[in-house]
């Protein structure tokens, strides 16, 4: 009888610690930053369920690692609680070369801000001289492949598809730096303010480069004159 009465207390005991324990809340630890493997390991030995509500890729963050959990951590939850987070991608979204607009011909820093804003990066590459407005763009490269613009045979590639966090290269317009005909300004009158009291018998005389030596110049070159108020005896 002893025996009995000591097993049905053993087991009123058992019963009432279960009955104490069960609805008790329990702490949320902290999952955001961890890889989602490890977190769901130590989530099923305290009762809580991890379920996977998105999965996004953030530019310069491994794959598999949560980003957000709810509810937040430290919040007090029931055991056996869904706990739902965001999954960072292993692979990084793609962006349809299309959809960016057109480039070529472009101010090369109002493209820049909008590409930052899709999260590809930019890369100025090289200039080449343009009769048109300088920093605008005249080619686009996607991994040393030529996709927007360019000049002559090559001809861009079509249907590319851009990676976030990739880098687009650029290759912009300048106005000088191109070659022009050296110009024959000898004998020539100029417009002269300082010690020519005379200009209207201003006239040049010698210059640097010289046209005689020299075919073309870049655009930009500065010119060394020399002149003289009288009108040079070989000037027609």
């Amino acid at each position: 009888m002893l025996l009995f009465v000591a097993l049905v207390f053993a087991a009123v005991l058992l019963w009432l610690r279960s009955y104490t324990n069960h609805g008790q809340k329990l702490e949320l630890p902290q999952y955001e930053k961890q890889a989602f493997a490890e977190a769901q390991k130590d989530a099923e030995k305290k009762s809580f369920e991890l379920i996977i509500n998105d999965s996004i890729h953030i530019v310069g963050q491994p794959g598999g690692v949560i980003w957000n959990q709810n509810p937040r951590a430290g919040a007090l939850v029931k055991e056996n609680r869904k706990i739902y987070v965001d999954v960072t991608k292993y692979n990084a979204d793609l962006i349809d070369l299309k959809s960016l607009g057109t480039l070529y011909g472009q101010q090369y820093d109002r493209i820049s801000k909008m590409l930052s804003t899709r999260k590809i990066k930019t890369s100025i590459k090289g200039y080449t001289p343009d009769n048109g407005e300088p920093d605008h763009i005249l080619e686009v490269y996607y991994k040393n492949k030529l996709v927007a613009g360019g000049r002559g045979a090559a001809k861009p590639l079509k249907n590319i598809k851009i990676a976030k966090g990739d880098v687009l290269d650029f290759i912009l317009s300048k106005r000088s730096g191109f070659k022009i005909a050296v110009p024959d300004v000898s004998c020539k009158t100029i417009t002269q303010k300082g010690a020519i009291t005379d200009k209207d018998n201003a006239y040049v005389i010698s210059q640097f480069p010289d046209p005689s030596t020299r075919d073309t110049v870049l655009t930009g070159t500065t010119f060394s004159l020399e002149i003289q108020q009288e009108k040079p005896v070989n000037c027609h």
